[in-house]
């Protein structure tokens, strides 16, 4: 087997992300929807839907699970708030974002059925890795996908996944990555210290950027809403993954070098990541 793992960095991640004619408008920057947020978790979801719209994404929705979900976002008001069932009517969404908050109840089970099945890209998180670990008819959909998908296990979530420990996955990462890639047929991001990035065509990459400061929560809730809110801009799977994750990690470098190593959140590095990419297209 290919072993060759191949480092992210600035230059090689932004390359591909697309400029900004002077006639643009919000329509030309993709819609995002975001489903999650049971009980108890909507603001997993709000995370990844902030994160989707500060990172560019022309329009965001939130599909909310929780029982009396908020109408509106007091914090980002630029949010579309539904119920999670609404959601999934919505017209003209360019990408789904499933997993952040959701929760792993039969409706949860049963709307990410669903958008297994639709034709339009897709970026998987937390407890839609657990259903998916859980349910072999949902990772035979996963498999079938022809859509650009993502998913963003932790070591923890890998494991589950590829049905081992997370010992095991810890022991060999690089395998574990690629193992996960091949038996889904997706794009993966194994999340750690020095994430790894899988493509679907097999290659690997190395992130060196991001710091024990980001061990907090929300933190893969941000990075799901960065990766939709890429490939709502027209990047490819693989790209708006490369990206999102060596990016994601600077910001929480930066955010280190201010002295915010101890208490550093999730909001906060979404603010900083889209400082440093608007930066990164500068330059």
């Amino acid at each position: 087997m290919n072993r060759r793992v191949t480092a992210l960095t600035r230059k090689r991640v932004i390359a591909n992300f697309p400029r900004r004619p002077l006639d643009s408008h919000k329509g030309l920057f993709g819609t995002v929807a975001i489903i999650g947020g049971a009980n108890g978790m909507v603001g997993a979801a709000l995370m990844a839907a902030r994160a989707a719209l500060k990172l560019g994404a022309g329009c965001v929705h939130a599909g909310l699970l929780a029982d009396s979900p908020p109408a509106v976002d007091l914090i980002q008001p630029e949010l579309m708030l539904h119920d999670a069932s609404a959601a999934m009517n919505l017209p003209d969404v360019d990408v789904y974002a499933a997993g952040c908050g959701l929760g792993t109840s039969v409706i949860a089970q049963k709307l990410l059925y669903q958008l297994l099945r639709r034709n339009m890209p897709l970026v998987l998180d937390a407890d839609a890795l657990n259903l998916i670990a859980r349910h072999a008819d949902l990772q035979d959909d996963l498999r079938d996908r022809r859509p650009g998908t993502v998913i963003t296990p932790h070591p923890g979530e890998a494991a589950r996944l590829l049905d081992c420990t997370t010992q095991q996955i810890q022991a060999d990462r690089v395998t574990a990555a690629r193992e996960m890639a091949q038996k889904f047929r997706c794009s993966v991001v194994l999340k750690g210290a020095g994430s790894l990035c899988a493509t679907r065509d097999g290659k690997l990459f190395v992130n060196d950027t991001g710091n024990p400061g980001m061990s907090s929560a929300g933190m893969g809730d941000v990075l799901t809403g960065m990766i939709a809110a890429f490939i709502a801009q027209g990047m490819s799977a693989d790209d708006a993954l490369r990206l999102a994750v060596h990016l994601h990690g600077a910001a929480g470098d930066a955010l280190a070098e201010q002295h915010a190593g101890i208490g550093m959140t999730a909001s906060e590095l979404t603010d900083w990541a889209r400082y440093l990419l608007n930066a990164w297209l500068d330059s």
